[in-house]
């Protein structure tokens, strides 16, 4: 018979801000089970937040509550999202058998509430199979409440699953279904992209909200439409809005929309984009964009499904599925407090993580035959067209190139580069020319990304032009004196390296 009581529990935001004094947290999720319940003889809690912090919330929740420093444990634990049910599962599992857990002589508890819905589904996944547990949840309105799952989820789940599965792997050896065509206009071949795509046909299959993470250029929209065409919704509507293109005034009355006489020109009442993508799918690109006061807007009807137009008092149901995606860091922009940290765990429920052309092996010259293919063939007819092809000097700028704008600045490159040239073929200086030299302000031969074609010499080369060129220019073109600033023996040294570097400079002595 079990003589000890254990509490285990992450620590939330909700528990630092009470002690830290948030009046809105009140005394947070943990204290209010270590008030209202009897008491425990060890309190185990992990974090993924900085150890000062946590370490300052445990000295409060001791004294707080009348606990012994000793019957309160902290453990930090590195997880590599607080919404990753795999790292949180691993990293929970392993603390708990460190703790020599499970144990005849432990009665364990599970507190749901701190943390996020990732972080409570696996407390439910453990208490039910490896660890059995009695499981908790406290709230302002009800306090502490016992938590009751009436089923086992190895005997109740576990067969109906491996039904599941095995019906999964007739249908697979039957060949491959229809709905992979829904993806086939996603050009790829390297295994960055092929990755993606899997994960983007399994996330169609579930009617839940999906966060599409990557840089401008890379194919979010794309994406988004192949979820939409592979999923229960496809055939409905699917309305794409650019958020970055909402004015702060208008945005909420774009999304949810608005009744005649609103505000001054609303002459007419206006269906938002929620009502109109109503029983398909919202496209929201760019939703790192969206003014805070339309954020709180958008998580209401993602959490009600019901959206209230300006100027109306009644809400009106709505069944829509969401796609978000952004070219931002949200994990940045929740941390400034630039965007709402419960929307972004609402959103971020199906994760896509677009890799930048850069990174995807193999795929600049796919999509460069292409696109080229493409304009090729809406050319043809015109006067003065010609058939145009790509030349192997021109390929070698392809790989090397950085593409910061990612598929959508190649196009447009290759079809300057195709109305640029006077003959059938895009040599290198035809694509050159049609390159734009975009760099930022601040961009530094260091921040030169590695890809394809990459010259490590050339770039080495680079930085000494430009410091021999700085020395020389705060030692007024005095070779001696510029040669010890660079650490060099003698100026002759300094000389050759000049000469190597095709550097000249009118030689001044010391």
């Amino acid at each position: 018979m079990a003589s000890k009581r254990w509490l285990i529990s992450w620590i939330g935001n909700a528990d630092h801000q009470a002690s830290e004094g948030a009046a809105a947290s009140g005394e947070g999720p943990i204290a209010t089970a270590l008030t209202h319940a009897a008491s425990f003889d060890r309190v185990c809690l992990l974090t993924n937040y900085p150890h000062e912090r946590s370490a300052a919330y445990c000295a409060w929740l001791e004294q707080r509550c009348g606990y012994k420093d000793a019957a309160v444990d902290l453990q930090e634990i590195g997880l590599r999202s607080p919404i990753d049910y795999a790292s949180i599962y691993d990293e929970v599992s392993k603390h708990l058998k460190d703790l020599g857990l499970p144990r005849p002589d432990v009665e364990l508890t599970f507190h749901l509430s701190p943390g996020t819905p990732a972080m409570a589904a696996i407390w439910i996944m453990l208490a039910k199979t490896r660890f059995p547990a009695k499981l908790i949840q406290t709230s302002k309105e009800h306090g502490l409440e016992s938590v009751d799952f009436p089923f086992d989820l190895a005997n109740d789940f576990l067969p109906e699953f491996l039904q599941r599965s095995g019906e999964r792997i007739e249908r697979l050896a039957q060949g491959p279904t229809e709905g992979a065509s829904q993806f086939s206009k996603i050009l790829h071949q390297s295994d960055a992209v092929r990755q993606q795509v899997q994960l983007a046909r399994r996330i169609a299959a579930h009617d839940v909200p999906v966060l599409i993470l990557g840089e401008t250029g890379t194919g979010k929209e794309l994406f988004a439409e192949a979820i939409c065409a592979a999923s229960e919704r496809a055939g409905k509507p699917f309305v794409a809005v650019n958020c970055g293109a909402l004015s702060p005034e208008l945005a909420n009355s774009e999304l949810f929309g608005h009744v005649k006489g609103a505000f001054t020109g609303a002459v007419a009442a206006r269906k938002g984009h929620f009502q109109e993508a109503n029983g398909g799918t919202l496209f929201l690109d760019e939703v790192g964009d969206l003014p805070l006061e339309t954020q709180v807007r958008l998580l209401r009807a993602l959490q009600a499904k019901e959206v209230t137009p300006l100027g109306d008092s009644k809400p009106v149901k709505v069944d829509v599925r969401i796609i978000a995606a952004t070219h931002r860091d949200l994990a940045a922009d929740v941390a400034a407090g630039r965007f709402r940290e419960d929307l972004f765990h609402r959103l971020a429920v199906g994760i896509l993580r677009l890799p930048p052309l850069r990174q995807r092996d193999g795929d600049t010259d796919l999509l460069a035959d292409t696109f080229l293919a493409r304009i090729n063939a809406d050319a043809k007819g015109k006067p003065e067209a010609q058939e145009k092809k790509i030349s192997a000097s021109a390929r070698k700028i392809l790989a090397q190139h950085p593409w910061p704008g990612n598929i959508r600045e190649l196009y447009h490159t290759l079809l300057r580069a195709a109305i640029w040239s006077s003959g059938p073929v895009i040599q290198a200086e035809d694509l050159q020319a049609a390159l734009l030299q975009i760099q930022p302000a601040d961009q530094s031969s260091f921040s030169r990304p590695l890809t394809q074609g990459f010259d490590l010499q050339e770039l080495l080369d680079d930085i000494s032009r430009d410091y021999i060129a700085k020395a020389l220019k705060q030692t007024g073109d005095r070779k001696t004196a510029a040669a010890r600033m660079l650490g060099f023996a003698n100026h002759q040294t300094l000389g050759n390296w000049m000469k190597r570097l095709e550097l000249e400079t009118q030689e001044q002595h010391d």
